[in-house]
């Protein structure tokens, strides 16, 4: 078996989308004609949001968005998506992982192997099935033999969309527009920067190198943190921060390709915040209804679900939509929304964590 046979053995992916189709939790209780009528709603509140999010953004790729599709999905078709996508960027590390560990893998070890991480990320993408409203999904499309369109693919999930428009008491029409203001959005930054995808892809692949070819290390240092953690438990001292942690596992070049990955992801979000939050009640009657009772709903987790989400990391998801959208409020009240549009033309006008906590750096290394 060469490595690219062996390396997609690691990650059993149909298994993965099989458990998570398995494992979702069912939806609202909808009739046919319900679900029809949604998802009909949904497709045509979708190409409804786009002129708002070109007046808004003032980029004119909004206007032509021809090579990327709107797909209305349930729970299930999501996170068989997801796994499509989840292949594409593992594969550099697959493969790497494969190159440092060939001594060490069998094809029977990694059918095992592949099986068990397949159905833990089923477990995975069956807990986030029933949080995601939409997602914009563009790395399926780099797959062998795809057939998501060239750019990918704006995946709205009509049953949580549905849900959480019921809990919150909204005006359906009106809600799911301001979601799909959000997600359009992030359609249209990917068609602004057709270099993105690429250029995230490049960093999580040399990342991933750096990981992989460090792993000694890297258990190594492991091994320091529980010793730390240990004698700081023992003692009665303050444990760590999840911050600190990461401090400790990473070497400089890990932690400079994570930082340019958060401060991207803040930008995205954030962005994309400031589109849905620019519109007024005469695009969305309701629209401070929904954000009061939409942001009150986010505080009010339970236990369990707080604690699944800070193992997965979607709390600090949040912060960056936070941080993203100071930032790119900051900057388009200093020089417009033109002036901030630079950050689309090239990688290098990419903000860095340290400039979406500090603007006025962007815009200065901008020459804004």
């Amino acid at each position: 078996m060469d490595a690219p046979q062996m390396a997609s053995r690691l990650i059993n992916w149909d298994l993965a989308a099989t458990t998570a189709a398995r494992l979702s939790p069912p939806g609202p209780p909808l009739t046919p004609a319900e679900a029809a009528e949604a998802v009909a709603s949904l497709r045509r509140l979708a190409d409804a949001a786009v002129p708002h999010v070109h007046r808004i953004t003032e980029l004119a790729v909004a206007e032509d968005l021809r090579d990327s599709q709107v797909l209305i999905v349930d729970r299930a078709a999501w996170a068989r998506a997801n796994t499509q996508g989840f292949a594409v960027m593992m594969d550099p590390i697959l493969r790497r992982l494969v190159e440092t560990k060939a001594s060490e893998l069998t094809p029977a070890a990694a059918r095992v192997g592949g099986a068990l991480t397949g159905a833990q990320l089923g477990a995975v993408l069956a807990f986030l099935s029933s949080k995601v409203l939409g997602q914009y999904e563009p790395y399926a499309a780099l797959a062998p033999r795809s057939t998501v369109p060239p750019a990918g693919r704006l995946l709205l999930v009509a049953p949580n969309i549905v849900q959480i428009e019921r809990e919150l008491g909204v005006e359906p029409e009106e809600f799911r527009l301001w979601v799909c203001l959000h997600e359009q959005t992030h359609r249209v930054q990917f068609a602004a920067a057709p270099w993105l995808r690429d250029h995230l892809l490049d960093t999580i692949s040399e990342l991933s190198e750096s990981l992989v070819g460090n792993m000694d290390s890297i258990l190594e240092r492991a091994a320091a943190v529980a010793k730390s953690l240990r004698a700081r438990s023992a003692g009665g001292a303050e444990v760590p921060s999840r911050g600190a942690i990461i401090d400790l596992l990473q070497d400089p070049a890990e932690k400079a390709a994570i930082s340019h990955i958060t401060a991207v992801m803040s930008l995205l979000e954030g962005h994309a915040s400031v589109v849905m939050d620019a519109v007024d009640a005469s695009v969305i009657p309701s629209v401070k209804t929904i954000r009061q009772r939409y942001a009150a709903r986010s505080e009010n987790r339970g236990p369990v679900e707080s604690f699944i989400r800070r193992v997965l990391g979607l709390d600090a998801k949040m912060r960056q939509y936070t941080d993203g959208a100071k930032f790119v409020r900051a900057v388009v009240d200093k020089v417009g929304m033109a002036g901030f549009n630079r950050v689309w033309e090239a990688a290098e006008n990419l903000p860095t964590e340290e400039e979406i906590h500090a603007p006025e750096q962007w815009t200065a290394r901008m020459g804004l």
